[in-house]
């Protein structure tokens, strides 16, 4: 059984169909990446995973529990965090501020204080800023904060939303490198990015999304050599 699975999901937006019949999976231990253009649905979907959109046909299911009728904190209890498009720090709150407030489900400090030790030791950046405030930071640096924040509540699935957008190239390589070691710690990952090449490097499997839907998926090593992916993503 997969840990996450998808099954026909729709959502609406009003009149408008933003998701349509969109099927996929993530295995226990797996990075999974999805891409497509601007518009093609792939926020929606992570949000309609975090169940912070409602799914207006299909099912969510996470470790075989369907997720239709659960509210966005339970599936942080659950074990789904997400790490979402623009950072979306509080910027007037502190580093360490941003991060516990990522374990605001937890109830056991010690474990939480040594969560914390995890996360600066991860990203030495944030330490040496812990007492700075978020919105002060520099892209990059708010984006190891979103992260850091979303593992904070010790996911078992992990949501990363265009986590190098807007971000210098040198930083876009620091957050992968992030991304592999976390994969090879196990972390499980679904990563929507729109440097395609990178996600395909740095996952197992891909997903490719248009207008909504799933237009065809596979091995990430494969699709990198895919003539479709190459004409349409990767600038062949």
């Amino acid at each position: 059984m997969a840990l996450l699975e998808l099954d026909n999901l729709s959502v609406n937006y009003g009149a408008v169909q933003a998701v349509r019949d969109v099927s996929l999976t993530v295995e226990e231990g797996e990075t999974v990446t999805l891409i497509g253009a601007n518009g093609a649905g792939k926020t929606t979907t992570l949000r309609a995973i975090s169940r912070m959109v409602r799914a207006s046909e299909g099912h969510v299911r996470f470790a075989g529990r369907d997720l239709a009728r659960l509210p966005p904190d339970e599936a942080v209890r659950l074990g789904i965090a997400q790490s979402p498009e623009g950072r979306q720090v509080l910027a007037r709150q502190t580093v360490e501020d941003n991060l516990l407030l990522g374990a605001y489900t937890r109830r056991n400090a010690a474990e939480i204080r040594a969560d914390l030790e995890r996360q600066y030791r991860r990203f030495p950046r944030l330490r040496e800023r812990r007492t700075q405030l978020a919105g002060t930071l520099s892209g990059g640096e708010q984006q190891m904060l979103a992260i850091a924040r979303a593992l904070m509540s010790r996911p078992k699935l992990l949501l990363l939303d265009e986590p190098s957008l807007g971000l210098a190239p040198i930083i876009v390589l620091e957050i992968f490198r992030i991304i592999q070691e976390l994969s090879g710690a196990g972390v499980t990952m679904l990563l929507v990015e729109q440097n395609a090449r990178l996600a395909m490097q740095n996952s197992h499997r891909t997903y490719v999304m248009e207008a909504g839907q799933i237009m065809f998926s596979g091995m990430s090593a494969e699709m990198v050599n895919d003539e479709r992916v190459i004409q349409a993503y990767l600038g062949g």
